[in-house]
């Protein structure tokens, strides 16, 4: 008997490995990718009772290539190709690489390649992320589907016409040339970040974590950083994973409520994970020229790096923030940079920072922008300012656990125990 845990870990590993083999041997990436995803289920089933084989990927690459084989002499197979011979052109040109490509090595490991197509910008960000989850992560439609909230059968169409539309795009399965490669790096980052972000706090539901897309997003970034050691937005992007997920443990209270930063239990943070994430931030700011990942992840740090809330540098990290204002303005470091001005030069000029984002379409009326208005004004002693800004926060999140903190930050200052009722909402 193989732990289940183990034998599903070593799967993930593997898969984007097959798939880029059957995609450069026959093409044709959707049918290669179904395949895979058919040996994935039949390995799921049969190792943690008969054992891992010796060779793991040989044997997933022998169930998928029977799989695309049986598919292949089937009556709609053939006719695939005969249309395809009538047009002169393969069906599998699409994604495969061109008849000039030097031929892969047999132990080649296309993991970036296959993120590199996942994030083809004729996908929207949504089905990137979805792509990137079943394809290189190794997720059932299922499995991501449940993390998404979402129906099986709605997930699978959005991986379906994500596929469609990378071979109607004419992608094929080589890596982009320098000019594209960096700009689809960053669309790799992004996904990767926006997968991280979903499962550290899920925009709706009952949870307020789904551990299952935190784990995957740092698992492929740290496959990622693997492959592209020299790349400090990578390292950075990692780093800032790792000082992010640390605070996990101390994010809930005993009843499930949420806890803010500064009134988080720091001996539950995960110590060995913010470690390694000021290790590599720390390593990766002395030889990169620092980007947005890097900046964000050093802000963490500061956060790690102080025994208590009290002792958090707050000075650092405002210079910081004016760096990450800089080089990559948005309204989400405005937010966060709000806070740390607050803590230097009071609420007032945080509060003052906030305005701007009042016109901006992309924050109006967004929740993020109440909670965090609310908070700076209770700092002020506004309390009924405040009380009327956490609950149009509350209102404005789908995600349960924000919203009863809201709801009790708003009941507090109303003097009240229990939180407002729906009416009064």
């Amino acid at each position: 008997m193989t732990d289940d845990r183990t034998v599903e870990d070593l799967l993930r590993t593997v898969a984007p490995q097959v798939l880029g083999l059957l995609v450069r041997r026959h093409g044709q990436f959707d049918r290669c990718e179904d395949a895979v995803q058919e040996a994935l289920l039949a390995a799921a089933t049969q190792w943690p009772a008969q054992g891992v084989p010796d060779s793991p990927r040989a044997w997933l690459l022998t169930v998928a290539t029977r799989r695309l084989t049986d598919e292949w002499r089937s009556e709609s197979a053939r006719r695939d190709r005969e249309l395809a011979v009538a047009l002169r052109e393969p069906a599998y040109a699409a994604v495969a690489p061109p008849a000039d490509a030097e031929p892969a090595a047999a132990d080649a490991d296309d993991t970036l390649t296959l993120l590199f197509l996942c994030c083809h910008p004729a996908l929207t960000g949504s089905a990137q992320v979805a792509l990137t989850l079943r394809a290189v992560g190794g997720l059932s439609t299922a499995q991501i589907a449940r993390a998404h909230l979402l129906p099986e059968a709605t997930m699978s169409q959005r991986i379906r016409r994500a596929k469609q539309r990378i071979e109607a795009a004419g992608a094929r399965f080589t890596m982009p040339g320098p000019a594209e490669r960096d700009e689809r790096l960053r669309t790799v980052l992004r996904v990767l970040y926006l997968i991280f972000n979903e499962g550290y706090t899920a925009s709706s539901g009952p949870d307020l974590h789904r551990a299952e897309l935190t784990g995957e997003a740092i698992r492929l970034t740290r496959v990622l950083h693997g492959l592209l050691p020299d790349d400090g937005e990578v390292a950075g992007l990692l780093a800032l994973m790792l000082l992010t997920d640390a605070h996990r443990a101390a994010r809930l209270g005993p009843d499930g409520e949420l806890v803010p930063l500064a009134e988080q239990d720091r001996s539950r943070w995960d110590a060995a994970a913010s470690a390694e994430g000021i290790a590599l931030i720390t390593d990766a700011l002395t030889w990169s020229p620092p980007g947005p990942y890097q900046l964000q992840a050093a802000i963490a740090a500061v956060h790690a790096e102080a025994p208590t809330a009290a002792e958090t540098d707050w000075r650092q990290i405002v210079a910081l923030y004016r760096l990450l204002a800089r080089i990559s303005p948005n309204p989400l470091v405005t937010l966060n940079q709000a806070v740390a001005v607050a803590m230097v030069d009071g609420p007032r000029a945080g509060l003052a920072l906030l305005t701007s984002l009042d016109a901006d379409d992309r924050t109006a009326g967004h929740h993020r922008l109440a909670a965090v208005r609310a908070h700076l004004l209770e700092l002020a002693g506004e309390a009924g300012a405040a009380r009327n800004a956490y609950l149009a926060a509350a209102r404005g999140t789908t995600s349960r656990p924000e919203q009863r903190y809201l709801e009790l930050k708003a009941a507090r200052l109303a003097g009240v125990r229990r939180p407002p009722t729906a009416g009064q909402l």
